[in-house]
């Protein structure tokens, strides 16, 4: 059961001319959402989608050094001012400065995806854990693959550090970014540097 179930199956023609169905954005029926890019980063554009008072979303792009990114439900805005905050914790966080967000999450799944996200945050910056330490952490210790569906699924990496998680031999394994943006992550937090 899906946390935000409110889903429309309207369809919208968009600036390119493409018929889209607007129930397909994972933050439709959610009020007031705003968005806005982080043009450059080590790990390319990003894009952050909330309200005033929280994230739902932080995307890569979908091609290197270029801002593409999946079409967004009709009625949300384009407003830099919103993601002041946590556009300033991305820089520090980049540059070294900061090893832990503050800023306000709401990233939308079930209620076992939202128990697998709330342990991601505990793990360190600095630190990595196994899919199967996660399991463990929260009571379901032979649910790894579960977790690692989960941890593909999260709608706030970086910010939920997903990087962190890796294979049971210590392996990196799979990334919803990509495995190079996940060296890059592992490698700002001090790991394969030495």
């Amino acid at each position: 059961m899906l946390i935000n179930s409110i889903q429309s199956k309207q369809s919208h023609v968009g600036e390119s001319g493409r018929r889209r169905n607007v129930g397909q954005s994972p933050v439709d029926g959610v009020a007031d959402l705003s968005w806005a890019i982080l043009p450059e980063s080590p790990v390319g554009p990003l894009r952050l989608i909330g309200t005033r008072t929280c994230l739902h979303r932080l995307e890569f792009s979908s091609r290197n050094g270029v801002a593409a990114f999946p079409a967004l439900p009709i009625d949300c805005i384009h407003c830099e001012s919103d993601f002041d905050e946590p556009l300033r914790q991305l820089g520090e966080f980049f540059s070294g400065q900061l090893r832990h967000f503050t800023v306000s999450l709401a990233p939308l799944g079930t209620v076992f995806q939202q128990k697998v996200w709330q342990q991601l945050q505990q793990v360190p910056w600095g630190t990595t854990a196994s899919y199967g330490e996660i399991a463990a952490a929260i009571g379901q210790p032979t649910a790894s693959r579960a977790v690692g569906l989960a941890n593909s699924r999260n709608p706030l990496p970086i910010l939920i550090p997903c990087h962190r998680i890796i294979g049971r031999q210590r392996s990196l394994t799979g990334y919803n970014g990509g495995l190079e943006r996940k060296r890059i992550l592992l490698q700002l937090e001090g790991f394969g540097s030495g």
